[in-house]
């Protein structure tokens, strides 16, 4: 086991005040707890500082800094935390993926991450549809692993892809398809748990002779088997009448489930939903359901939410899987992102809101049955003016990705230092007052001068409404009180629930005495003493809560001391919130802890997260370590952090969280202005300054190639380099080509005339410091194609400081991107296109030099004309300007194609996937694998080639290697090309360098 070096454990962070519990106010306490944690525990101790600000928060509105974090690897390992933590009298907060939306997962003493290490699936067994699992599992893990059993888990919770099923039977957690599936407490058969008199006890059915022969014994598990059929038999009336009508309930304790005369007693269902302050689950025994095999989806428009809900009846009348409402505030903000934009492209107008409704099932045909029956009614009834039939994956997969966003999206739409918050966003109430409930839900808002954005399921009644408050405005936490309360009267008038999916915690926990009723509420504390005698397990959630207004996000940060920041964090708020002109604090601080950057099996986002597990090495990880050195009463001294450095270093700046994250946090940029402080304060090391003038370096290569190769292919120099520079030996070097690009364009401009007429007028390529040098080949297939295609092809071969702004070298970044810029202004056609092969440079004309000269009128000039060279090859081909041959030797060949991260950031893939479909006699199939790991310079470094090896081993290198021998890889950046070829020994092509193959009378 290891321990975070760094500041003393009880130190406390600036940002957030362990208010809440007296006792993790001892400094002796807080030693002595690490000292047996350390010594009992087989799993990770940490304590300090930036670890305890990490876990002080989850995707709620509220922040509680713990006194340490452990990550225990087995159930043993929570047994003795929980017993250390109960002998120094500090709480226990269990935690998951920590998205939890109510303030579940923060609180002060000793958080237990579950999610690192113990997330295994133990064993899966089709024939009983069974898995037995830690509770660290994600849920789509689970499905992965299921899936080619024709099984699933049934709760479809939005955040599938890294919510973890502990999480999940903590919250009762529900999801889009609850009106077929229940909820978690349907599909839980046992549970493994540690009481909290950390006693590692079996929880499920059992029968009447069981559970009197466990009453027996003289342990807590024996009085809970004792005493709780007392509590139930003692109030049976208030159980019976207390609870709210609707059946999707995630409030409470479950007290009602042990009242049912015609089931066993079950304490493994009676403990779902009690958000860890009953007992620490470490292991699971699920049910598994049938997995259907079809879906469709119909997408009605809608011209208002009201509209929308009014269709509510019609769609549930067809038997749907899900009926998911979204409303015009998530539409937009969807537009505004990449990775969602293509959902604006397949739908009619501009509908003010969206019902999507999904039937699943095996026969396609009965499907369509439906949904065309659906699409009937609603012309019939007027309700929307159009409706999407989404049928096949393909058409589905726009729609499910912005669907399975729309929480986070919401959360996207910040206007200043308001935000959407989570405090009135998880009521359900019977779908046939839906409407009236939602209509007199918004009379409350308006009364309140709010507004807010509409998500839900309108199959079961329940919307995730969020309005807009800063809470570090007095008077707004006052209004949020007033709002919560009539609500909370405003549901119980409907027979709903406060809570129906996403749990109590601090947001609602406080509400429950008036909700349940006096003696239901005091049997539910009877209960909690019973399991809890001493208090340590999550207090303050469910029973004995403080105030919601307590211990809020926002209002304890303190006021940001001012930072003379290198970039400009304008541009990084773009679009709103709190990243628009609160500069680098607010840029970080956009983060709302969704959670999406601990994704795995999907997107490039967080590479280094899925490399590690570590919450540190995740976006919001290093969002959140930003946000406590940027509140420092110095904050440039704190960017010199070393603890800081250690968190930020991992990041392989590869820009997916720019597109991928819902609110748009920029790792990259945040860390490129990092390391320009930490150099200000530690100097500048002899690595990074030789990365970044890896132009020269190049350029000095391939002059003095091929001498300048050997070193490269010589052991005892490698060694030599690891040691001196720190480059990893294992790492192939780049190999040096004496007759690169410009030498071979200097000669064929030579020629008295082109070989081409030139009819579409002049376009500047930039001949990019890597495949200028090492792969001009790229560069020259580039050329003649464009030439071919009518275009003057003007060379440019400026630096556009790419690598120096990687390595925090801001200042030299910003003099490259001076020069090129100006350079191509004023040497260009204005309006004329600016194109390169290489992603990482030519989008950083597009984006970070904009970041590092907002003012400049010659960047935005040369920006604005950044266009990728498939876009102007794809135009060729379709005008028939290129001419492509049907026998070439990529005829009836699969080409496997990888995008580069900063291009899937930046402007997507769509036209590299269109210019390779353009090949006579090709399938093409794009990967979702991820980041390559090489990342530039980090593939390089010694210290970081086993992440970045981790990382291609993760889903790029067993895709290829499942290929056959004859599939063609294509890559568009040159560090996956090297990393392709290091970790599978494929070569990867260029996209142009294969066009060129197929062209008529190339050679």
């Amino acid at each position: 086991m290891t321990v975070a070096e760094g500041e003393s454990p009880t130190h406390d962070s600036p940002t957030h005040d362990s208010r809440a519990y007296e006792s993790a106010e001892s400094e002796d306490q807080a030693r002595g707890l690490q000292q047996d944690l350390v010594r009992d525990l087989d799993g990770e101790v940490q304590f300090d500082a930036y670890t305890r600000h990490l876990f002080a928060r989850d995707a709620s509105m509220y922040a509680i800094t713990p006194m340490g974090v452990v990550f225990p690897r087995h159930a043993d390992d929570v047994a003795a935390a929980v017993a250390a933590a109960a002998a120094h009298r500090v709480p226990v907060v269990p935690r998951g993926a920590g998205t939890s939306l109510a303030g579940q997962t923060v609180g002060p003493g000793l958080v237990l991450d579950l999610s690192r290490h113990m997330n295994r699936i133990v064993e899966l067994d089709p024939g009983s549809g069974t898995a037995l699992v830690e509770t660290g599992v994600v849920q789509d893990q689970l499905n992965r692993a299921a899936g080619p059993w024709g099984l699933m888990f049934g709760p479809d919770t939005s955040t599938s892809n890294r919510a973890t099923i502990g999480g999940m039977i903590g919250n009762n957690s529900a999801g889009s398809g609850s009106v077929r599936y229940g909820m978690t407490i349907d599909h839980v058969r046992e549970l493994d748990v540690v009481l909290a008199d950390a006693s590692r006890v079996p929880l499920g059915r059992v029968e009447e002779a069981e559970r009197a022969h466990r009453a027996a014994q003289p342990t807590l598990e024996g009085a809970l088997y004792r005493e709780l059929p007392e509590i139930v038999r003692a109030n049976a009336t208030a159980i019976a009448e207390g609870f709210p009508e609707h059946w999707r309930r995630a409030c409470g304790y479950r007290l009602d489930r042990l009242a049912r005369e015609d089931t066993p007693f079950d304490l493994a269902k009676f403990v779902v939903g009690s958000e860890g302050t009953l007992a620490v689950a470490t292991s699971a025994l699920v049910d598994l359901v049938p997995k259907p095999r079809r879906t469709v989806i119909a997408v009605g428009h809608f011209t208002s939410v009201a509209g929308a809900i009014a269709g509510t009846q019609d769609a549930l009348a067809c038997d749907p899987a899900a009926v998911e409402l979204m409303d015009r505030t998530i539409l937009d903000l969807s537009r505004h992102k990449i990775e969602y934009a293509a959902l604006g492209d397949i739908l009619e107008g501009k509908p003010e809101a969206l019902l999507f409704v999904s039937f699943t099932g095996d026969e396609e045909r009965e499907l369509l049955d439906r949904m065309h029956r659906l699409t009937k009614l609603w012309s019939r009834h007027g309700h929307g003016y159009h409706t999407l039939q989404a049928v096949t994956p393909a058409q589905q997969s726009s729609l499910l990705k912005v669907r399975k966003a729309g929480l986070g999206l919401l959360m996207a739409a910040s206007e200043g230092t308001r935000r959407p918050l989570a405090f009135v966003e998880d009521t359900a109430v019977d779908p046939a007052h839906l409407a009236d409930y939602t209509r007199r839900f918004k009379d409350v808002l308006d009364r309140h001068d709010m507004t807010a954005g509409f998500y839900g399921h309108c199959s079961v009644g329940c919307l995730h409404i969020r309005p807009y408050l800063d809470l570090t405005d007095p008077a707004d936490i006052g209004r949020m009180r007033a709002v919560a309360e009539e609500i909370k009267d405003l549901v119980a008038e409907y027979g709903g629930v406060n809570s129906s999916e996403h749990g109590d915690g601090l947001a609602r926990s406080e509400f429950n005495r008036e909700i349940f009723g006096e003696q239901l509420y005091e049997a539910m504390r009877q209960v909690k003493r019973l399991f809890d005698p001493e208090g340590i397990l999550n207090p303050g959630k469910i029973v004995d809560a403080a105030p919601m207004t307590e211990s809020l996000r926002d209002a304890s940060l303190p006021p940001a001391a001012p930072l003379r920041t290198r970039l400009s964090f304008e541009v990084v708020g773009a679009g709103g919130g709190a990243g628009a002109g609160g500069g680098m604090r607010a840029a970080a601080d956009r983060c709302m802890n969704i959670g999406l950057c601990r994704k795995s099996g999907s997107g490039a986002m967080c590479p280094s997260y899925m490399a590690t597990r570590k919450e540190e090495d995740s976006t919001r990880g290093r969002a959140g370590a930003l946000v406590k050195a940027l509140s420092e009463p110095d904050p440039k001294a704190a960017l010199g952090d070393e603890r800081l450095h250690e968190i930020l270093d991992l990041c392989l700046m590869c820009k997916a969280c720019k597109s991928e994250c819902p609110l748009g946090v920029d790792m990259a940029t945040l860390k490129s202005e990092t390391l320009s402080h930490y150099h200000d304060i530690h100097g500048v090391p002899l690595r990074t300054r030789l990365f970044g003038a890896i132009r020269l370096l190049n350029r000095l290569g391939s002059a003095t190639a091929p001498l300048s190769n050997i070193p490269g292919r010589i052991a005892p120099v490698r060694r030599l380099m690891d040691r001196v520079v720190g480059i990893a030996p294992q790492r192939p070097l780049p190999v040096f080509v004496r007759r690169n690009l410009l030498r071979w364009h200097k000669r064929r401009r030579r020629a008295l005339s082109p070989q081409h007429p030139v009819t579409q007028g002049t376009v500047t390529y930039l001949a990019d410091s890597f495949t200028t040098f090492t792969e001009p080949g790229i560069g020259r297939a580039a050329i003649q194609l464009l030439e071919r295609a009518g275009w003057q092809v003007r060379l440019e071969s400026g630096c556009c400081g790419r690598s120096s702004l990687s390595k925090g070298l801001v200042d030299d970044a910003k003099n490259k991107a001076r020069q090129l810029a100006h350079t191509l202004q004023q040497s260009t056609e204005s309006g004329s296109p600016i194109v390169g092969c290489e992603p990482s440079c030519l989008m950083t004309l597009r984006d970070e030099h904009r970041s590092l000269l907002p003012d400049d009128a010659a960047v935005k000039d040369v920006a604005g004309r950044v266009r990728q060279v498939e876009e102007l090859l794809v135009e060729a081909v379709d005008e028939g300007r290129l001419r492509l041959r049907n026998d070439s030797w990529l005829a009836g060949r699969k080409l496997l194609y990888h995008g580069h991260c900063h291009q899937k950031a930046e402007v997507g893939t769509a036209a590299t996937v269109a210019l390779l479909n353009r090949i006579p006699g090709v399938t093409v199939s794009e990967l979702d694998a991820g980041c390559c790991g090489m990342a530039g310079s980090f593939g390089f470094e010694s210290e970081h080639y086993e992440v970045s090896m981790t990382v291609g081993e993760d889903r790029l290198f067993p895709a290829i290697e499942a290929e056959a021998a004859d599939t063609v890889v294509v890559a568009t950046g040159v560090s996956c090309r090297q990393q392709i070829f290091h970790g599978t020994e494929r070569n990867a092509w260029h996209p142009v360098e294969l066009l060129w193959e197929a062209v008529e009378g190339a050679g």
